[in-house]
C-alpha cells in the first residue's frame, strides 16, 4: 500500500469501491452514509468520515480500517487509548521501530 499511502484518502476509497463493482449507493447502503456525502468526499470536497463509518467502509471493501484510517489522517481510538496510558513507551516503541523492515524507512 506504499503507493496508495500517497493518494487522498477519497479517491483511494472511490478506486477501491470502483474496483470491486460496487455502486455508490450499494456502499451507502451498506455503510449507512448518505450517497452525496460519500460522493463528496471521494471527490474531496468534504473531509473523511467518523471513525466508525471508516470502519464499515473498509469492512465492505475488505481494506485494512487501521490503513484507511492513517489515510483520512486519523489513528484509531484504541490505539490513541494505549498510547494515553503509556506515552513514554509507546513513543519510545515507535521511535525504536521506525527503521526496521517493513516499515516506511526500513
Amino acid at each position: 500500500m506504499a503507493s496508495e499511502k500517497r493518494m487522498k484518502f477519497g479517491p483511494f476509497v472511490r478506486r477501491e469501491r470502483e474496483a470491486r463493482w460496487i455502486g455508490l449507493r450499494e456502499l451507502s447502503r451498506l455503510t449507512g452514509i448518505s450517497p452525496s456525502y460519500l460522493s463528496n468526499f471521494e471527490r474531496n470536497i468534504f473531509p473523511p468520515p467518523a471513525e466508525d463509518k471508516i470502519h464499515k467502509i473498509a469492512e465492505v471493501l475488505n481494506l485494512d480500517a487501521d490503513e484507511l484510517l492513517a489515510m483520512a489522517g486519523r489513528v484509531s481510538s484504541d490505539l490513541l487509548d494505549i498510547i494515553r496510558e503509556h506515552p513514554k513507551e509507546m513513543a519510545a516503541l515507535l521511535r525504536s521501530t521506525k527503521h526496521a523492515p517493513g516499515t516506511i524507512d526500513g
